[in-house]
């Protein structure tokens, strides 16, 4: 081989590499998510550098305010959506979610995902877990409600803060809780309980904001909330109160869209989502249970939340059925007189 002849396939090898590596770059893996997950105390910015580290790509983070609200936009953007996965619903809409046609099956092995009475699905990956709870600020509120019943009958005086069951899981987690406590005299417990509601936020962000903030004693949340004082503020001033009924359980889950441009890239998140780099970040930036094995044990604020003896889970085929008749009770008593 002449030195021209070498120096020009060198040269031509260089460019391929080159180029390579800019199609490498040019791989954006685009994830719609609920904001909380992408703010700078959240999960989202570790992930996504931990997960560009073994991809070759770049992770577009999307938020959208809660995870009923990224349901909505998939269902206004149908096929047309420019995301790759869909992280953050809820095992609540999973059945309303697969029914639009626009998720995909994530053909990955997810028997490393383990969650209270167990959750396996074609389409969608769990990746963490909690139960809904009422925090309440104990220098405040002497004596929280110990009971649903407590929280809709008790003091109209002293006020909870909640979420938009239209908008928002934690919302949505509220209104099922209810019904599954209440059943069909549902619109009487919200009826009652509306006296005691300061506000009703499109998000759980504002609403924990506007507690912390001191506007009410009492905001609806998760059992996991207080470790994040503790761990974060050294404080256990904020507290969540053990309901003797039982409490709803959130199973969080991701998914991926028929649309995506990335498929396979979208399945190496998904199995990503499983592995400790993922489930490092949740108990300690999304504060709630991870679903598979974290590189170290959990924080030792965790061993003292509240532990629910009993879980509401209704399936999600019945939430499907129901959501808009139920949403409709809801509205119905919350704006009558």
């Amino acid at each position: 081989m002449t030195f021209i002849r070498f120096i020009t396939c060198a040269a031509a090898a260089v460019s391929l590499s080159l180029a390579a590596a800019a199609r490498a770059e040019d791989k954006v893996l685009t994830i719609y998510t609920y904001d909380s997950f992408i703010s700078e105390w959240g999960p989202g910015p570790q992930v996504k550098e931990e997960f560009e580290k073994t991809c070759a790509c770049k992770v577009n983070f999307v938020g959208i305010e809660d995870g009923v609200a990224l349901l909505n936009r998939l269902k206004l953007e149908g096929p047309s959506a420019k995301a790759d996965l869909v992280l953050g619903l809820d095992t609540s809409l999973t059945e309303e979610a697969s029914k639009t046609g626009l998720f995909a099956p994530h053909d990955i092995d997810a028997s490393a995902a383990s969650v209270p009475g167990g959750y396996k699905d074609s389409v969608f990956v769990p990746y963490d877990y909690g139960h809904f709870a009422v925090v309440y600020d104990s220098q405040t509120l002497k004596n929280p409600p110990k009971s649903m019943k407590e929280l809709i009958e008790g003091d109209p005086a002293q006020k909870i803060v909640i979420q938009d069951p239209r908008t928002s899981t934690p919302g949505l987690g509220l209104l099922l809780w209810i019904k599954a406590i209440y059943g069909d005299k549902a619109p009487e417990a919200w009826a009652r309980l509306k006296d005691r509601v300061l506000t009703v936020t499109p998000g759980w962000s504002e609403a924990y904001g506007l507690f912390t903030k001191g506007e009410a004693p009492m905001v609806l949340s998760y059992s996991t909330s207080p470790a994040y004082h503790i761990v974060e503020e050294k404080t256990d001033r904020y507290k969540a109160t053990e309901f003797s009924e039982g409490h709803y359980i959130q199973i969080e889950v991701a998914g991926l869209l028929k649309a995506s441009r990335q498929p396979a890239l979208a399945r190496d998140f998904l199995r990503f989502m499983l592995s400790p780099a993922f489930q490092d970040q949740i108990p300690t930036k999304n504060w709630m249970m991870p679903v598979a094995k974290t590189s170290a044990p959990l924080p030792e604020a965790f061993a003292t939340l509240i532990k629910p003896q009993k879980t509401f889970d209704m399936p999600s085929e019945t939430v499907a059925e129901n959501r808009k008749a139920w949403i409709a009770e809801w509205q119905a008593a919350m704006a009558a007189k």
